[in-house]
């Protein structure tokens, strides 16, 4: 009889289908790819603490790819460009927190026989910075406490000028991370890259928990507000119900005098 090799090198007798049904399920349960070849191959494992040769280290670029992807959602700043006419002011308002670093440039454009001044004051009037007849320049102060800061220009031309050209302000503003050098930081720590990428990181992380508890703490004085709003809203109900019950049973008892002294009734 003819003998042929059968799958994974088994030499199969052709005699009959149930010799060959039990051939190839022994070749498939001893067979390279089966489950006991599997299993037998699965107990080699490794140590405790070893990484495994097969895989790559993943863990690094991860890392990179997060910090890559963190810093592209980092705040940029934007510069502002208004035109002023001559012998007018404007002014631009915000509110920042306590402890913030606020860094300014800006850059005006030439006004004949005029000039324009430059002002940065808070809620209660003290003067930041101040400059005259400025043209350009940079300034930087820190907050002392959550206040309302205002930048003002004011443009001053001297009588006998007319038709003079408004004046073209850029003025470019930042604040907390965005005002911080990290290159001269890095420069001064000797940091690398990524350390300063991670400095970045950390500091705009310490300002959004900042904001956080800021906005918990206005949250919590709202809601004093509110309970002691309405906890003196249901006193001024009672008093406003006790004050009606008063006068409603006086009414009652003059009325009840009255009617009798007029003998209308008993």
């Amino acid at each position: 009889m003819p003998r042929r090799p059968g799958a994974w090198g088994v030499t199969a007798h052709a005699q009959s289908p149930q010799q060959l049904g039990s051939l190839t399920r022994k070749a498939l349960l001893d067979g390279p790819g089966s489950a006991r070849h599997v299993l037998g191959r699965k107990r080699k494992c490794r140590p405790h603490g070893q990484p495994d040769p097969e895989r790559p280290a993943m863990a690094p670029l991860l890392v990179t790819t997060l910090l890559l992807v963190s810093v592209s959602f980092l705040p940029r700043a934007h510069s502002i460009s208004f035109h002023l006419p001559a012998n007018s002011r404007k002014c631009l308002r915000e509110e920042i927190h306590k402890d913030v670093l606020v860094t300014g440039e800006y850059e005006l454009s030439e006004q004949p026989g005029g000039r324009t001044d430059l002002k940065v004051t808070d809620s209660s009037g003290h003067i930041l910075y101040s400059k005259e007849e400025a043209s350009k320049g940079k300034f930087a102060f820190t907050t002392d406490d959550y206040d309302m800061f205002e930048i003002c220009f004011e443009s001053r031309l001297p009588p006998g000028h007319f038709r003079v050209p408004d004046q073209l302000i850029v003025l470019n503003t930042k604040h907390g991370v965005e005002a911080k050098n990290y290159e001269d930081i890095a420069k001064a720590e000797k940091l690398k890259p990524l350390e300063v990428e991670l400095r970045r990181l950390e500091d705009l992380s310490e300002s959004i928990v900042n904001d956080f508890a800021y906005m918990k703490q206005r949250e919590e004085e709202m809601r004093d507000t509110n309970e002691s709003t309405s906890a003196r809203v249901l006193y001024f109900s009672i008093f406003s119900m006790c004050c009606l019950i008063g006068l409603a049973t006086w009414q009652v008892f003059y009325l009840r005098r009255f009617f009798k002294a007029k003998k209308l009734i008993e």
